[in-house]
């Protein structure tokens, strides 16, 4: 049964969102230079330990107590023209953090078939409608070779209203075909109605985008959200930057599908990402924005899930000094000028109470990253 969202205010907070975006927003803003690969780490303040209590007959017995001390973080690599360039040696990634020395990153690989939780909002309110005619058939397409049976998908249609078709559901072909079929009727009925019915929509994109991001906030796997959309908001309540914090925030990397008339030329569209709020929130959450037509757009959507699995996976030790709040994180390739797109993570920071425990083994400040002075800049709304 679709589930409609018919107005901003009561979305914002069925999803708890209103309270995460206002707490992200007052901690602190980033900013991303076009020229530097500047990516944000949120530190949340909860302790992350995991002890095990010894039982009081076993108080005599010392107990191992354990503590995820491990940051992972997907990396979209691609050349310069967004392109895709051959394999990067592992040892040639770093990692820093506010400005602080480069770390070399402990582990690195490519994501391959870890389990993905993907959104796709289909936006028909602009010129994206003219893809409705093969988009049915294109995303069914993507299972079972590049959705397989550990993905789940969300559907969700944006038109008159924010409508929620599937949550969290398996990567199912004929059940993905059915879910866009009915996402895309609505808009189909309007266009064949001789009168030409209009509406006036409940729900603008950058609200849509963030309650997508919020419910796949809360969902396991690579988080991601195929927006088919113009890009073109009209009114949120919410502000493309703070839909930005959100999704680097929540870990979910935004990919966008824009269509074009003409052909395309087989690379992700190019841009000024400081000028474009749509093309900043997918690029600095970690994602891209592509251009498709009614062509081309299947393989344009296999070549977005191409993209997806071959992103590189970072792992790195938390930084010794790290404290609550926002972090610039920014990724480099030894000697590369290419195109680097981090998404974001939200980490705890240690317990203090931990830190003070005479029983815990510190970790060697030489042996993880160490977080520098520099303040992060507010970009503009």
């Amino acid at each position: 049964m679709p589930t409609k969202f018919w107005h901003t205010a009561g979305m914002a907070r069925a999803g708890g969102f209103a309270f995460g975006l206002g707490m992200a927003g007052r901690l602190a803003k980033a900013c991303v230079w076009a020229f530097v690969w500047v990516f944000v780490w949120a530190l949340w303040m909860a302790g992350w330990g995991l002890g095990l209590p010894a039982r009081a007959q076993d108080a005599d017995i010392p107990t191992l107590h354990v503590y995820a001390n491990t940051i992972q973080i997907p990396v979209l690599v691609l050349g310069e023209d967004r392109k895709k360039i051959a394999p990067i040696a592992p040892n040639r990634f770093s990692v820093s953090f506010d400005g602080g020395p480069p770390f070399r990153v402990s582990h690195v690989r490519l994501e391959g078939d870890d389990p993905i939780s993907l959104a796709i909002l289909l936006d028909m309110s602009g010129a994206e409608a003219e893809l409705s005619s093969k988009l049915e058939d294109a995303i069914a397409g993507l299972a079972p070779l590049s959705l397989r049976s550990q993905d789940h998908v969300s559907v969700y249609g944006l038109d008159c209203e924010l409508t929620r078709y599937a949550s969290d559901v398996p990567a199912d072909q004929a059940h993905l075909k059915k879910l866009v079929h009915e996402a895309l009727q609505s808009w189909v009925d309007r266009r064949r109605d001789k009168q030409g019915s209009k509406c006036k929509p409940q729900v603008q994109l950058w609200d849509a985008l963030a309650f997508a991001t919020n419910q796949l906030s809360a969902l396991p796997g690579r988080r991601v959200i195929l927006a088919v959309t113009d890009g073109n908001d009209k009114g949120s309540t919410h502000r493309w930057n703070e839909v930005r914090v959100f999704a680097q925030a929540s870990a979910v990397a935004v990919f966008g599908v824009t269509y074009v008339p003409w052909l395309s030329v087989g690379s992700p569209s190019v841009g000024n990402a400081l000028e474009d709020p749509f093309r900043s929130i997918c690029e600095w959450s970690g994602g891209l924005v592509f251009s498709a037509n009614r062509s081309d757009v299947a393989k344009r959507l296999k070549g977005f899930m191409e993209l997806v699995r071959g992103r590189y996976i970072l792992e790195f030790p938390r930084p010794y000094n790290s404290t609550k709040g926002l972090h610039e994180l920014v990724v480099a390739i030894d000697k590369s000028k290419a195109f680097i797109r981090s998404t974001g993570i939200s980490v705890p920071v240690q317990d203090a109470k931990v830190l003070a425990d005479p029983t815990t083994v510190h970790t060697d400040p030489a042996l993880a990253p160490e977080v520098g002075t520099h303040h992060i800049l507010t970009p503009p709304q």
